[in-house]
């Protein structure tokens, strides 16, 4: 199955139907051209979804954001942007898997890869675990998520997939990495994750809520 539009369509499916087993609303554009597949809702959100066919090379799974169009000087190679979708769907079949990924991780790049297992020379910063992007996870979490700021009385504006509430452990990324993403970091940190800014491989900031999780205990006079 070599066909870039055939992989395209089983793509499509694949995302839509895992979609809907989930309980998710799944709409699809009826107009052409347009710069994303599927309309996707998650939490009382609506999210424009590109669909992108994986593949699994050895512990990553590898998802290509490029787009080629003809032109009248040639192919036109273009990615993808926040002011044209919301999230890139991407299914593997060697996984039989779908992840969703907030378009903030991949906003302008052309490619991303999600990591199945560690890094072998022991890497954290700047790593995207597959687990936390596979679609049931991030419907569950947008929901427990929903559920929390409902119960707080607040609505936040940005998206639902710009915050990760459910990492219990501090996560690391490099300074480059977080000063291109400085706004989805930030909405992390306000869920409550811990974030260590490493740069030239040091620890060089943290970041993290503006309520301590377990504020500390004073000590006996």
């Amino acid at each position: 199955m070599e066909d870039p539009n055939h992989k395209g369509n089983v793509a499509e499916l694949a995302i839509a139907t895992e979609a809907a087993r989930l309980g998710l609303s799944v709409l699809k554009p009826l107009t052409e051209h347009e710069r994303y597949d599927l309309v996707l809702g998650i939490a009382g959100r609506l999210l424009r979804v590109q669909c992108k066919w994986a593949k699994r090379q050895g512990d990553v799974v590898a998802v290509s954001l490029a787009r080629n169009r003809r032109g009248p000087d040639g192919f036109i190679r273009r990615n993808y942007s926040a002011t044209e979708i919301d999230a890139i769907g991407a299914y593997c079949a060697d996984l039989d898997s779908c992840f969703l990924i907030p378009i903030e991780l991949v906003d302008a790049h052309w490619a991303i890869q999600l990591r199945l297992a560690p890094a072998r020379n022991g890497q954290r910063a700047a790593l995207h675990f597959a687990d936390k992007y596979r679609l049931g996870a991030v419907a569950q979490l947008a929901e427990r998520y929903r559920g929390t700021v409902e119960a707080g009385g607040s609505n936040p504006p940005s998206s639902i997939l710009k915050v990760d509430p459910a990492l219990p452990s501090d996560e690391e990324v490099g300074a480059h990495l977080f000063r291109n993403h400085f706004g989805y970091y930030m909405e992390r940190a306000a869920a409550g994750t811990e974030i260590l800014i490493r740069r030239r491989g040091k620890p060089y900031a943290r970041l993290g809520p503006a309520v301590l999780k377990d504020p500390p205990v004073p000590a006996d006079e």
